[in-house]
Parts: structure tokens; sequence; C-alpha cells
């Protein structure tokens, strides 16, 4: 009976215990809202879930922090721009707050940290490049969110998210959505750094600038906030603003600076104040940084700097030379380099107005300018620009100079052309000499480095077999075998040679070469060999001698001449070049079928001559040109002959056809003359519209805001002109800056 009692009361104690535990878990459900069911979810989402997620990203920013790699020789981005190729390191890590913080909203959907974890997630995916994903993770939390802060916290990254995608409206939706909510500390500072950083990336750098200044209260001292405060230097510097940009240089070594950071803004100082004040010598300044062991790597930024400062000096041979010395001084890190070039490019185009060499700097600079630099597109249309104008320089040189040999008679213009090989044949000698000594001093080296235990990182590239034949190889894959020789990748190089040699000596008749011998067939060539009379005979048929090759050679000559003044014109604006270019080709070839056109372009440019005279001319010697008849429209108005509006339109479609295929100086010259012709029409805004654009393909920043400016004073009632107010309002930062 007891044994019966007994067993009775253990199976309802069980039962009991089993209907708490039941009642406890469905108590506990993630969907219930009571206290207790609450707080167990809020107690297991924070500690099982979303503080091991959150730990991860600080993992994950802190290595993406420690592995960025910063360009100073651009304006540094107020916060870093989110790179999936920078966050490839840490994609496990990513991947694993994704992970963590979604158990949040899929086992605790009662829990007051779901808003969290789903911010979480959205950060992570911008972080990996997923922005579709981020942005969209974003929204849901604003939309569906339940704490206040976390929405802001959520709305904060969204607008970032659209700055990285460049959907600049959406972000300033965002911002103008939370400029009236109140933000805590943490949500206030953030969102005044996205604000600045949104302002920055559109270029408005003084709106970025003046909401900086009201943030860095809010900064804690540290790393980043002298990584901002650089970037507010920078942005400064680039205002013309350089005492206000030298205070925040200071305070960058108020905020424990990397070294790298540190050296940046010391040496930006010492350049501010070396342009702000000339009694102040920067030169004991320059001598430390450059005698500091610790700056070995980075004397080349050092140099650059001081051909910056005597470049804005107007020292520019001194400038030359530092930057000559700033790439000589490149160690392993060939990043200056590009920007050394470029600076060099722009001194011999603006300052020196020496073309061909500015050609040679910017062709350098591209090649190894990184594509995503903001100037890369700048410097490419610029380069666009020389490549023509140094090949019509070329054609004109080459074709006078061969020319000037098609008059010299037969037995002197042999002995010349055997003067001419005579010289390539001691100039491939010489560095034939030149590779067996480099070769000699390799094998030397080569005994050493196979016997090298050390890092192959630290081993010299020149001196590593290995890295040697893989140059080779790549080399020979694009460029196949080429001799060794100046110019190798020209295709023809002839006219060079008979340019470059007009003061050889001839070489007597049956002499041998200085440089002859039994060794290699090129140095041992004689007068006598058939490979010196076939280099002899491929000179000759370069050389205009007979009517029909002369005739052709003035033909390019002439063709170069027109190109070449409307380059100076439309391209360069560099009027009194092409008038005197002009005149030349007037001169050199009074019968060209351009002077019609060429007295046209004299009419509008020569400005120190009489301009009426080229009109007289132009009326009396072509009374029947397309170009007459731009001069004689009475009273701005078209001419009543045929369909003038059909013909406005037509024109503007071919011009428009030019720029749209990146013609832009041919399109620029027919453009102005169109601007006349067409004066009145109904398609006149067009035309200006054009001009607009085609004036910030070839003159860049300022000429295009003067162009956008005087648009809105010449067609107050035109319907393009809100499509210019949109784009001139776009350019706010460069218009304060002129008038600041």
């Amino acid at each position: 009976m007891r044994i019966n009692q007994h067993l009775a009361t253990s199976t309802g104690l069980q039962l009991l215990l089993l209907l708490g535990v039941a009642s406890f878990f469905s108590g506990c459900s993630q969907y219930s809202t009571g206290g207790l069911s609450v707080g167990y979810h809020n107690l297991n989402a924070k500690f099982n879930a979303y503080i091991i997620a959150r730990d991860k990203m600080r993992e994950a920013e802190m290595a993406m922090r420690k592995n960025r790699k910063e360009d100073y020789n651009q304006i540094l981005p107020i916060l870093p721009i989110l790179d999936s190729t920078e966050a490839q390191p840490v994609n496990d890590l990513l991947q694993d707050v994704i992970k963590k913080a979604s158990l949040v909203p899929d086992r605790h959907q009662n829990s007051k940290w779901v808003d969290n974890a789903y911010v979480l997630i959205g950060k992570a995916r911008l972080y990996k490049g997923q922005f579709t994903d981020g942005i969209e993770t974003l929204r849901y939390v604003n939309a569906k969110g339940r704490d206040e802060e976390d929405k802001h916290e959520g709305l904060i990254w969204l607008m970032r998210a659209y700055v990285e995608t460049k959907d600049y409206n959406s972000a300033l939706s965002v911002a103008e959505y939370l400029r009236s909510q109140p933000l805590n500390d943490k949500n206030t500072r953030d969102y005044y750094l996205v604000k600045a950083y949104l302002h920055q990336q559109k270029q408005e750098y003084t709106l970025s600038l003046a909401i900086l200044e009201e943030t860095f209260d809010l900064l804690p001292k540290g790393e980043e906030t002298a990584r901002i405060h650089f970037s507010a230097a920078q942005m400064y510097d680039l205002l013309e603003k350089p005492q206000a940009a030298n205070v925040h240089y200071k305070e960058v070594f108020r905020n424990n600076p990397s070294y790298d950071l540190g050296f940046f803004a010391n040496m930006n100082s010492l350049q501010n104040d070396a342009l702000t004040n000339t009694n102040v010598s920067t030169e004991g300044g320059f001598k430390r940084m450059l005698s500091d062991r610790k700056n070995s790597d980075l004397r080349d930024r050092l140099y650059y700097s001081m051909g910056v400062i005597e470049t804005r000096k107007k020292n520019y041979p001194a400038a030359i030379r530092f930057f000559e010395e700033s790439v000589r001084q490149t160690t392993t890190n060939t990043t200056q380099v590009p920007y050394t070039y470029l600076e060099m490019a722009k001194v011999y185009y603006d300052k020196l107005q020496n073309y061909e060499l500015a050609k040679a700097y910017f062709d350098s600079s591209l090649a190894l300018l990184p594509k995503t630099s903001p100037q890369f597109q700048k410097i490419t249309e610029r380069k666009d620009v020389l490549d023509e104008f140094v090949k019509q320089l070329t054609t004109i040189r080459t074709e006078d100079s061969l020319q000037r040999l098609s008059q010299m008679n037969p037995g002197t213009l042999d002995k010349f052309l055997d003067g001419v090989i005579e010289k390539e044949l001691e100039e491939q000698a010489r560095k034939v000499k030149e590779a067996q000594k480099l070769v000699e001093q390799a094998r030397t080296l080569n005994a050493n480095v196979l016997n090298f235990n050390g890092d192959p990182a630290d081993r010299f590239v020149l001196s590593d077999p290995t890295a040697m034949a893989l140059g080779k190889t790549e080399f020979r894959q694009r460029w196949g075998n080429r001799p060794l020789e100046d110019d190798w990748r020209r295709s023809s190089k002839v006219a060079a040679l008979l340019t470059q040699t007009d003061n050889i000596t001839p070489v007597a008749s049956g002499q041998k070469p200085a440089n002859a011998n039994s060794n290699g067939d090129a140095v041992a060539m004689t007068k006598d060999s058939p490979e010196w009379k076939a280099k002899k005979d491929a000179l000759y048929r370069n050389i205009p001698l007979k009517k029909t090759e002369l005739d052709a050679s003035n033909q390019r000559m002439e063709d170069a001449y027109y190109k070449l003044g409307k380059i100076y014109k439309f391209s360069l604006v560099e009027p009194e070049n092409a008038v005197k270019t002009f005149l030349t080709t007037l001169e050199r070839f009074p019968a060209t079928n351009y002077k019609p056109e060429l007295y046209y372009l004299l009419f509008l440019t020569d400005q120190k001559g009489k301009p009426e005279d080229w009109k007289a001319k132009l009326l009396a010697e072509f009374p029947n040109s397309s170009y007459t008849r731009l001069l004689t429209k009475t009273n701005g108005s078209i001419a009543a002959t045929g369909n003038p509006e059909l013909e406005a339109i037509k024109d503007y479609e071919k011009i428009l056809n030019l720029y749209q295929n990146a013609n832009y100086s041919e399109a620029f010259a027919q453009l102005e003359m169109a601007i006349v012709t067409y004066s009145g029409s109904k398609v006149e805004d067009k035309y200006a519209l054009l001009r607009i654009y085609l004036l910030g393909k070839l003159q860049g920043r300022e000429a295009y805001l003067k162009a956008l400016n005087s648009f809105i004073k010449d067609f107050p009632t035109s319907p393009l002109l809100p499509r210019v107010r949109e784009v001139l309002e776009a350019q706010q930062s460069t218009s304060i800056k002129k008038n600041g």
C-alpha cells in the first residue's frame, strides 16, 4: 500500500515537473511578449549571438585599418572608401559576423537586439561589396525597427552606402531626414562625418570643411582623428588656404598619427610655410628629414615637395632638378613616380610650353597612374591633344629635314648617308659594350645570389636569375624579340635618324667604322658589304628626290601646318602661336586649298594686326566661299538662302557626332564658326551648351565654369537652363574656391 502511494506521489511530481518545463518553454517563445520570455531572449541574443558578431566586426575593422594603403598624393577620404578588395583578407570574419548576427532575428525575434543585429549584417555586406543586399538590410531596419537610436544608426550607414554607390540624391534625402531627428552623441558624430564625407565626394570642399569644423570636438583622440585632420588640411590646401591647412597639420601630431601620416603632415606643413612666408627658410627642415634614416624610403616624396615649392616660386629649372632627383631616389615603392612625372609634365606644358617633353612625361605618368585616380581622365584628354600636336610637329620637322637632304648634290648626300650609318653603328657598338659589362657584373653577383638564404622578397630583382628570366619572358610575349637600341617601340626610325644627324662628318670612302672588329656582323659591317648598301637604300627611299615625291612631302607639311595652327587656337588657346603658324602656312604654301579658312581664322584671331584686312582679302579672293558668307550675314541674323534652321540642325548633329567620337579639337573648331553662322537660330542655345562641354574637355574646369555662368546670362529663357543650373550647382565648391 505504501509502495503504491509512493509510486503515485513520484509520478505526480514528474508530471508536475514536465508540465512546469513545458510551461516555461512555451512562455519563452520568441514571439511571446511576456516578461520572462523577453528577458530570456534578450540574454541569449546578446551573449550567444550579438556580442560575438560585434567583436568579430571590430576585429575585421581593425585588420582592415592596419592593412590599409593610403595614397597621400590624393585627398584622403574622410571615411575610408568601402572596397571589397581591401576586405578580402577578412572575408571569413565578415561572413562569421553575418552568420552570428543572423541568429538574433532567426531565434530571438522578441529581443531588443534585433535592430542591432540587422545593422551589423548591413555593415558586413557593405564591407564585402554587396551594396544591393546591404542597402536592402539597412532600409529594413528603418522600416521595421523598434528602437529609434538603432534606426538612426542604420540610416547613417544607409546614407554612407548611397555615397559609396554615388547615389548622392538618395544620400542627401536621408541626411535631410536625420537632420530633424534627436540623435544621441555617437549618432550625431557619425552623422556629421558621413555628411562631410558626402560633400567631399561631391567635391564640395567648402561645405565639407564647414561640417568637419563642427565635428572635431566630438571626436576622440586617436589615429583615425589624426587622419581626418590630415584630410581637412588637404582640402584647405586645395582651396589655396595654406594657413588654415597648417592648423590641421599641427592637429595631426596631437592625435598619435602613424609614422607615414606624421611624415606627410610635417612635409606638407613645411611646404606651406615656404609658400606663405618667403622670409622663413624651410631648407633646414627638409635637410633634417632627408638625413633621417627612417625616411630613406620617403626621400622621393621629399624631393617632390621641394620641386613643388620651386614651381610655386617660378624657379622652373630648379623644380625640374628636384623632380628628377625624386625619380632617382625611388626605391621599391614606386607610387610617387607617376605624380612626379605628372608635375614635370605640367611645368613643361603650362610654364615652359615645351609640348614634346610635356607629352613624354604625360605618357610616362599615365602608364603608371592608377586608373581610379581622379586625375586620370583629365590627363588622358590633355595627352590626346599633345599626341596630335607632337604628331604634326614631327611631320613638319621630318619633311623639312628630308627636303633639305633632297637639295644636296649626289656626292655630298651619299657621304652624308654614310655618316648616318656610321653613327648608328657606333651607337650600337657602344650599347653592346655596355650590355656585356652588365652581363659580367650580373655573373659576378649570381654566385652570391644563388647562395642567398634570406627572404626572396628582399632579393634585388636585377640580381635574381629567376626574376630576370620571368621578366624577359613577359617582355618577349608582349613586344617580341627586340634589338638593344633606342626607340625600340617605333615602327620607323629613319626620319628620326636623319633629323638628329644633320651635323655628322662624312666618312672617307673605303674607311672602316671606328669600332669595326670581328665580333658581330653589325659591328664588322663595311661600306662594301651588302648590309651597308641595304641600309643606305632604305635611307634613300625616304628622301623625296622625284617631283611627285616632293609634291607629296609638301602636301604632308602643308596639312601639318594647318592642323598645328588649329591646335594652337582651339586646344592650347595660344592665339599668338596660332597666328604665327597660319601666316607660315600662307607664306610657304601660297596656293594652299586652306587659304579661305585661314583668312577667316586670322580674321578671328589676329588681334595685334588688322582683322579687317583679312576680311577684305577673303571677300576679294573668295567671294563665293562659305567663310565669306559667315562674314557677310547682316544684323546677326541668318542669311535667307535655303532653309537655315534645317542647316543649323544638320551642322549641329555633325559637330555633336565629332564630340561623341572624342574628336574635341575639330568639333570645337567647327563649332566656333557655326555659332557665328547660326546666331539667332532656334538651336543657338544647343550650340552654346555643346561649346560649354567642349571647353571643359579642352581648356579645363575654370573655362567650363565661366561658360556655364555666361549661358545663364545669355539664354535666360532657354529650356536648357534648368540643366545648366543643376550642373553649376554641382560645381559649387569650385565656384567658392574661385571667389574665396
